[in-house]
């Protein structure tokens, strides 16, 4: 579709979803496991935190989109044509492990949601979601704004899930308010901080985004794409933000109901400690809100393997059979009776691999003119994402060593 003559609010319309797909991954259940905890154990501490971590967000995914735009190719595709076959195969068998590692943590988290709100048996409860994550993906069939619209409309069952939350914990302005000043509390909450910097850049996602802003709206001239990418920072902003907001309510809802009372780990217990410090239907919003996240994720995953595949490697296989088969591995962790939380936080230790590997070239690749033209990302922006990435990687790496080595 080539850049229109709409005036006003209309000139935006064609550009509002691609970012509203990509910021489901960050609120998808492993958010959830960790803002819980969180606010549990050390109240408004770390709202800034969760504050930063957007903002680190913002940056990497407005860096994938504007790639997008300004070559038409995603950003597989462009490490395809730029770097070794070798590398793009390597980078495609790693892409699929990540998809499985995001799926597996989504995957389980609906199941986990269909099993607390409606008291459907774990394995049930994942059958039952991989066919609610099929039909998800079946609005694809009609074009991608209905499957856009589909997942904003799963955001915004998110948004109203935790505005209710919010007013019925009525947090204290003063130390809400106070959590926004940067401060620690001992080492363990440095190690929390660490662990929500570190798992905020999702890989998928920054594939992903870049393959939904290349062919959407197509700029003729460097004057046109520049435009398409002021619009699209919008529709970044807007999406991003509510993502941002969605992580502090649930830290500051977290914080209000159970700071200094218990400190909760596991997204059960969660749900059972909402009916009982607030009300039954407290419990009933957060795990509407979990399932939720868990089945737009989850199908956000799926869209993603299918862009990395057809990048790296220049193949497809039908996206419903690639649903199918990223089924088995989060129902061989419920076959087995695996703590579901426990699988969320190893989810997160293979995703820090993957990291790396995605924002590396990303930032190559829009600082190369050659290859952005009048989008090549300013002095000042390189720097930051240099910055960011630096951060980001590091913490993943002192993650996984945590992990590892123990505490």
């Amino acid at each position: 579709m080539a850049l229109g003559k709409a005036r006003g609010w209309k000139q935006l319309m064609p550009f509002i979803g691609p970012a509203f797909i990509a910021a489901v991954a960050y609120i998808d259940p492993g958010n959830y496991a960790t803002n819980i905890q969180s606010g549990s154990q050390y109240g408004y501490l770390l709202l800034w935190v969760v504050v930063l971590s957007n903002l680190m967000a913002i940056l990497i995914q407005t860096l994938s989109a504007k790639i997008g735009i300004a070559t038409g190719y995603n950003l597989p595709e462009i490490l395809r044509d730029r770097w070794p076959k070798g590398v793009s195969i390597f980078y495609w068998i790693q892409g699929e492990i990540m998809v499985m590692a995001t799926d597996l943590a989504e995957f389980i988290g609906a199941a986990v949601g269909f099993n607390l709100v409606f008291g459907i048996p774990m394995l049930p409860a994942a059958i039952l979601t991989g066919l609610c994550t099929i039909v998800i993906l079946a609005f694809q069939i009609r074009g991608v704004r209905s499957l856009e619209m589909a997942i904003a409309a799963m955001v915004f069952v998110i948004v109203i899930a935790f505005s209710c939350e919010i007013v019925f914990s009525a947090p204290a302005l003063a130390p809400l308010m106070a959590g926004f000043v940067p401060h620690f509390q001992g080492t363990n909450s440095i190690l929390l901080a660490a662990g929500i910097l570190g798992a905020t850049v999702m890989p998928h996602a920054i594939y992903m985004h870049s393959g939904l802003t290349c062919r959407r709206v197509i700029g003729r001239t460097p004057e046109e794409r520049k435009k398409i990418f002021h619009f699209e920072l919008a529709d970044i902003l807007i999406a991003m933000v509510i993502a941002g907001a969605i992580n502090a309510i649930m830290l500051a809802v977290a914080a209000s109901t159970f700071y200094g009372h218990i400190v909760i780990s596991d997204l059960n217990v969660a749900f059972k400690q909402f009916g009982v410090f607030i009300a039954p239907s407290a419990a009933i919003l957060f795990g509407v809100g979990l399932l939720a996240a868990g089945l737009s994720s989850s199908s956000v995953g799926t869209l993603a393997g299918d862009i990395m595949m057809q990048g790296f490697i220049h193949k497809r296989v039908p996206v419903f059979l690639r649903r199918v088969c990223s089924m088995i591995p989060p129902l061989a962790v419920i076959i087995s009776g695996a703590n579901a939380t426990n699988a969320l936080v190893m989810s997160q230790v293979v995703l820090s691999f993957g990291i790396a590997l995605a924002i590396i070239p990303l930032v190559i690749f829009t600082n190369n003119k050659q290859i952005m033209g009048n989008l090549v990302n300013h002095k000042i922006t390189t720097v930051l994402a240099w910055l960011v990435a630096g951060v980001v990687i590091a913490l993943n790496v002192f993650l996984l060593y945590q992990t590892f080595a123990g505490q």
